[in-house]
């Protein structure tokens, strides 16, 4: 019988182009510094270039790999550059690269304790640490009757505290009978969209989503969510569930945990504290007072995938009863019983999520915590608010400019004292430049510059470079 044809990638072959693969990314890091950091094709540029019909026949691996230099990387928004301060940090290291690798080569399906006992264990083992390197609440411990869990980001994290908390207002009906209408929700204006996402998919309503106004820092004013709440009440709605934000998108603004939890404490609704960017700043003890008041927290997130040098995908999601969380989202067909879950001695994390499938994203965040360790995670921090620190000085220096807020940890709001015009040609200049990339916002009704210190590689010389480019761009607009 002739042998099989087989179109498989052979060991050694793997072996040979996995190490290209590596130098290609090695040397795209060590490059990366010198590249536009925002892509300047236009819209549709990059399919002109790819192929109309797929291939029919295999082909070689060096002209995919050659591809991806000549047609993928001209249309990159290279988030790896150190000259990237737009948005948010999303940064990535050599560990958390190599670690994801090794998740890839396994390919496990984590859905259940049983289909790879490592992966749920490594991953809770890992939730349990971060409790500890971040000081949050005992709470949070999977020792105790909550637990931790990775979430592919903060949004999913906020759905999924949003349901649970519905289903506990509820008395857990909700799944099973839908609500009434009456249920309302609040977070400040200043909050992340993804809650007004929540309130939709989980069938409460944009109606019932209650934006509460801000202070001169923009952070949530207490009084006005009691305000609100009260008048909620006497109006025949009922309140369950408040986001609050430790370091907004926007401005990095931290809402006042410990008030907030009272009202909601006696008020008997959920309170979820996304972290998201910020929550990473714990790290370091001299940090931690954005966490004051967590305690009072039904749910917490923070995402490592933005400021804690391991990729996206990485939400670190906390609840402090995870028993609401799995009633909430437990469904048991009978193809997943198996003897370990009906033990009751494990962690079936697809029941702490939408999905159920779960990729083994703790090796990367195991990778990233046993080669930094806590010190080296903590000089990056500390290096990062104090670039920070030292633009906004220069800021403050230049009679022509101002801050919008005093920046609390990395990232600074600013604007030119001459209006929005002359903020937006100077963003806009800029960013055509390619030597940077800045985002906006809009504070006080007047749009604002956002420069976020945080990329991995991010050194003094890239932000005195940047504040250098927004001089000469400044001198040349006036």
């Amino acid at each position: 019988m002739p042998e099989q044809k087989n179109y498989h990638m052979s060991a050694d072959d793997f072996r040979r182009y996995g190490r290209a693969v590596v130098d290609w990314i090695a040397d795209y890091q060590e490059q990366v510094e010198a590249l536009p950091v925002l892509s300047q094709v236009e819209p549709g540029q990059i399919r002109a270039g790819l192929p109309p019909h797929p291939p029919l026949h295999g082909e070689a691996f060096e002209d995919i790999l050659q591809d991806v230099s000549n047609l993928i990387l001209p249309g990159l928004t290279h988030w790896q550059s150190p000259n990237f301060f737009a948005f948010f940090p999303g940064n990535t290291s050599g560990p958390a690269i190599l670690g994801d690798l090794l998740s890839a080569g396994l390919s496990v399906q984590g859905m259940l304790w049983t289909t790879s006992p490592a992966c749920t264990e490594l991953e809770t083992h890992v939730l349990d640490w971060l409790v500890e390197m971040l000081g949050l609440p005992d709470k949070f411990l999977s020792t105790s009757a909550g637990g931790g869990v990775i979430q592919d980001s903060a949004s999913s994290a906020a759905l999924c505290a949003l349901l649970a908390a519905r289903e506990r207002a509820t008395n857990f009906s909700g799944n099973a009978q839908g609500t009434d209408g009456r249920l309302t929700a609040y977070t400040s204006s200043q909050a992340h969209s993804s809650i007004e996402k929540a309130v939709k998919i989980a069938g409460i309503g944009r109606q019932n989503l209650h934006l509460i106004e801000v202070d001169d820092h923009f952070a949530m004013r207490p009084e006005l969510l009691a305000r609100r709440m009260e008048a909620d009440r006497r109006a025949g709605r009922q309140p369950f569930f408040v986001v609050a934000t430790v370091g907004t998108t926007s401005s990095n603004a931290l809402d006042p945990l410990g008030d907030i939890g009272k009202i909601c404490a006696e008020n008997n609704v959920w309170l979820h504290v996304d972290g998201a960017m910020a929550g990473t700043a714990a790290l370091c003890p001299e940090y931690r007072w954005i966490h004051d008041g967590l305690e009072t927290a039904d749910s917490y997130c923070f995402n490592p995938h933005k400021w804690m040098f391991t990729h996206f995908d990485c939400d670190c999601f906390y609840v402090a009863d995870r028993n609401a969380l799995i009633r909430t989202l437990s469904i048991l067909p009978e193809y997943l019983r198996n003897k370990a879950t009906e033990s009751g001695a494990v962690i079936d994390y697809r029941d702490w999520q939408i999905p159920l499938g779960r990729r083994f994203r703790a090796l990367k965040l195991w990778f990233v915590i046993r080669h930094y360790g806590i010190e080296g995670l903590q000089h990056h921090i500390r290096q990062h608010v104090e670039l920070a620190r030292e633009f906004a000085a220069w800021v403050k220096k230049d009679d022509r400019f101002e801050l919008a807020v005093p920046p609390p940890l990395n990232l600074v709001c600013f604007r030119h004292r001459g209006g929005d015009e002359i903020n937006q040609k100077l963003m806009d200049g800029l960013n055509r430049s390619g030597a940077l990339y800045l985002t906006h916002t809009v504070l006080h009704d007047r749009l604002t510059l956002r420069l976020c210190v945080g990329q991995t590689h991010t050194r003094r010389r890239h932000v005195l470079n940047a504040w250098r480019k927004i001089q000469d761009l400044t001198a040349a607009l006036e």
